[in-house]
C-alpha cells in the first residue's frame, strides 16, 4: 500500500464565505428505518489499461422502496488516488439512499492501475451514462443526478460536475447519454493539486513536492520525473477551476479544520472560484474534523463527525433541494 502522507501541524485557513459547524461525534445517523434493494458488481465500463488488459469497473446500486422514478446520486469513494473500493461508506450511502435516492456506488481506474486524473474523470462521467441509459431498469429519475464523493473521490465529483459538458472527458460506451449532473458534493477533495499540501508542515509539504506519490503519479502519469509543484498540469487541466462557468450545477463542499492529508484552503479555493463565477456554493468547514475517510487505517473516531445526524443532514437537504 502506498504510504499516506500525514502532516503533524494543519495551518488555519480562511472561513469568512464558509458556515462553521461543530457536530456533536455521539448524534450519529441511523439505519434500517427504509428497505432497500440492492444490486451488487453491475459492471458498467471495461476499459483497457496501459499494459493492454480490460479492467471491468463495476457499481454497486442501493434502490428505495416505493412507487416512481428517484432522483440518482453517484457515489465516488476516496483512497489516495491509488485505490477506489466501491464498498466504502456503507452507513452513509445507506442513509443518503433512505432518504429516497438512487444510490450508485462505482470503481474507477487508480494510479495501481497505471491511470491518470483523466481516466478517473472519464469513468465517472461513463458511470453516470450507464445509469442514465439503464434508468428504467433502476427506477432513476435520469434528469435529476447528483455526484457526491469523498477525497480523491471528491476531486473527481468536482471535476465531473464542471466538466459535465466537456466531451474530452467523454469515452467509452453510451455516449448519446449526457454525463451532466443537476448538484456537487464534494467532502474534502483536493482542487489545485499543486497546493495540496499548502496548509501542512515543512515535512509533508516535501512529500507531496516529490514525483514519487500516488497523486503526482495521478496528475502527471506513471512515467513522469516532476512533482505537483513543478508540472502545469496541477494548476490547468486537473484544476476544476479551469473549467468552472456560470452554468455550473449547485455545489456542497465540506472539510475539517484539522485535516492532515488535504489541506482544508483546498475546498476553499474551489468554493470562492465557484462563488466569483455566479455559481450557487455552500462550503462547511467541521471544526476539529479531521480527515473522513482514514477509518481503514484504524482511526475509527476520525469518521464520527462526518456520519452525524446534523452533517449527513445537510447533504439530505442540499440534494433534495436541488433534485427535488
Amino acid at each position: 500500500m502506498p504510504k499516506m502522507i500525514m502532516s503533524a501541524t494543519i495551518a488555519p485557513s480562511d472561513t469568512s464565505t464558509s458556515t462553521i459547524l461543530s457536530p456533536n461525534p455521539s448524534d450519529q445517523i441511523v439505519c434500517g428505518k427504509t428497505p432497500l434493494k440492492m444490486v451488487h458488481d453491475v459492471v458498467f465500463s471495461e476499459p483497457v489499461l496501459p499494459n493492454g488488459a480490460k479492467k471491468k469497473l463495476a457499481m454497486d446500486i442501493q434502490i428505495p422502496a416505493g412507487p416512481g422514478k428517484k432522483p440518482l446520486v453517484v457515489y465516488v469513494t476516496g483512497g489516495g488516488f491509488a485505490f477506489a473500493p466501491k464498498e466504502s461508506a456503507l452507513n452513509l450511502r445507506t442513509y443518503v439512499a433512505e432518504a429516497g435516492f438512487v444510490v450508485a456506488s462505482i470503481q474507477y481506474r487508480t494510479a495501481m492501475d497505471g491511470a491518470n486524473y483523466r481516466d478517473g474523470i472519464a469513468d465517472v462521467k461513463s458511470a453516470i451514462r450507464y445509469l442514465r441509459a439503464h434508468a428504467d431498469d433502476y427506477g432513476i429519475d435520469p434528469d435529476k443526478v447528483a455526484v457526491w464523493g469523498e477525497s480523491a473521490g471528491g476531486y473527481l465529483a468536482s471535476m465531473a460536475g464542471v466538466a459535465g459538458n466537456v466531451k474530452t472527458f467523454d469515452a467509452g460506451d453510451n455516449l448519446g447519454q449526457s454525463s451532466a449532473v443537476q448538484a456537487v458534493i464534494d467532502k474534502f477533495g483536493p482542487s489545485d493539486m499543486s497546493k495540496v499540501a499548502a496548509d501542512f508542515d515543512a515535512r509533508s509539504q516535501e512529500a507531496y513536492s516529490s514525483a514519487d506519490n500516488p497523486v503526482a503519479h495521478y496528475v502527471n502519469g506513471p512515467s513522469s520525473t516532476q512533482g505537483l509543484v513543478d508540472d502545469p498540469t496541477a494548476t490547468t487541466t486537473a484544476n476544476p477551476v479551469t473549467y468552472i462557468t456560470a452554468s455550473d450545477p449547485a455545489f456542497l463542499l465540506f472539510h475539517g479544520s484539522k485535516d492532515p492529508i488535504v489541506s482544508p484552503s483546498q475546498t476553499l479555493l474551489l468554493h470562492n472560484a465557484l462563488l466569483q463565477a455566479g455559481v450557487r456554493s455552500k462550503r462547511y468547514v467541521l471544526t476539529g474534523a479531521s480527515h473522513g475517510d482514514v477509518a481503514f487505517l484504524g482511526d475509527v473516531k476520525s469518521a464520527q463527525p462526518w456520519s452525524t445526524n446534523e452533517v449527513m443532514g445537510v447533504m439530505v437537504r442540499f440534494l433534495k433541494d436541488n433534485l427535488g
